[in-house]
C-alpha cells in the first residue's frame, strides 16, 4: 500500500505540464513506458495521468476500481470478524488486514497494466487506506494490542489529513504525496498486523517508527499547502 496525495501542489489542469510540453496529458501519463520499476511503484517520476487530475471524469466502471470497490466492503468485515472474537484478532481478522492492505498495490499495478487511471481511483484509494488504517487502530485499541495513546494519536492524524485534503480540494490546492508519507505506510500497516497474529513487541516497535514518519508527512503537507495558497491568485472580483 501507497500514501496517496491529497492533491499535486497547486492549481493544475489535467495535462497541463504536459501539453505544455509539447504532447497531451495521455500521451505523457498513460501511454509512459511501463518499466519494472514504475509497475511496482518505486517509480513515480513524470506527473500523474491526466485522467486522475481534478476535473477529469470519475470513470468507476475500470478493474482498478473494481478492486478499490472490493478493499472498501471488506473493512467492515475486517471489523466484524475482529471485534467478534472476545479474546483478540485471530487469523482470519489479521489475513483479512493484509489482503485489504495489499489489495493498493494490487488495483496499482492493475491500472499500470491495463492504463485504465481515473479521478475515482485517486479519490477513493486515499479514504480506503485512511479507513483502513482507523480500522486497524481500533481494532488493537480495543484488546489493547498496541499503545493506545499512539494508536489515538495516529488516529487522529489521519483524520486530519482527510479534513486537510478536503480543505485543499474546496480551496483548489492539491498536494502531492512526499517522501515520508511514503515510508510511512509499511511501518504503520505492519504494526498491525504483527500485533494481531501476537508479536505485539515488532508491532509497537513498527507503529513507532510509522507514527514519527506520518506525523512528519503531516507537516510537509502543512508546509506545502500553505505556500501554494500563498501562491494561488485571489479569484477576480466582477464589478457591475
Amino acid at each position: 500500500m501507497a500514501e496517496r496525495p491529497i492533491g499535486d501542489g497547486g492549481r493544475r489542469r489535467p495535462g497541463a505540464e504536459d501539453r505544455a510540453a509539447g504532447g497531451d496529458g495521455n500521451a505523457a501519463g498513460s501511454r509512459r513506458r511501463l518499466t519494472a520499476a514504475r509497475l511496482v511503484g518505486l517509480d513515480r517520476s513524470g506527473p500523474a495521468p491526466a485522467e486522475t487530475q481534478s476535473g477529469s471524469p470519475l470513470r468507476p466502471w475500470t478493474i482498478p476500481n473494481a478492486i478499490g470497490f472490493a478493499r472498501l466492503a471488506l473493512i467492515p468485515v475486517f471489523l466484524v470478524v475482529a471485534l467478534s472474537n472476545a479474546h483478540g484478532p485471530d487469523v482470519l481478522a489479521a489475513v483479512l488486514f493484509a489482503v485489504i492492505g495489499w489489495g493498493d498495490y494490487a488495483d496499482g499495478i492493475a491500472a499500470r497494466v491495463t492504463r485504465q487511471y481515473s479521478r475515482l481511483g485517486a479519490l477513493m484509494d486515499p479514504v480506503t487506506d485512511r479507513l483502513l488504517v482507523v480500522s486497524g487502530a481500533v481494532v488493537c485499541w480495543r484488546f489493547e494490542l498496541l499503545p493506545r495513546w499512539a494508536l489515538a494519536v495516529l488516529a487522529a492524524r489521519e483524520l486530519a489529513m482527510v479534513a486537510l485534503g478536503r480543505y485543499g480540494l474546496d480551496h483548489g490546492v492539491e498536494l502531492r504525496i512526499n517522501w515520508a508519507g511514503r515510508l510511512a505506510v509499511a511501518p504503520v500497516m505492519g504494526s498491525f498486523f504483527f500485533a494481531m497474529i501476537g508479536l505485539e513487541g515488532v508491532g509497537e516497535v513498527m507503529l513507532y517508527v510509522g507514527l514519527a514518519l506520518a506525523l512528519a508527512a503531516s507537516a510537509l503537507y502543512v508546509r506545502d499547502g500553505l505556500r501554494a495558497l500563498r501562491a494561488t491568485p485571489p479569484p477576480a472580483s466582477s464589478s457591475a
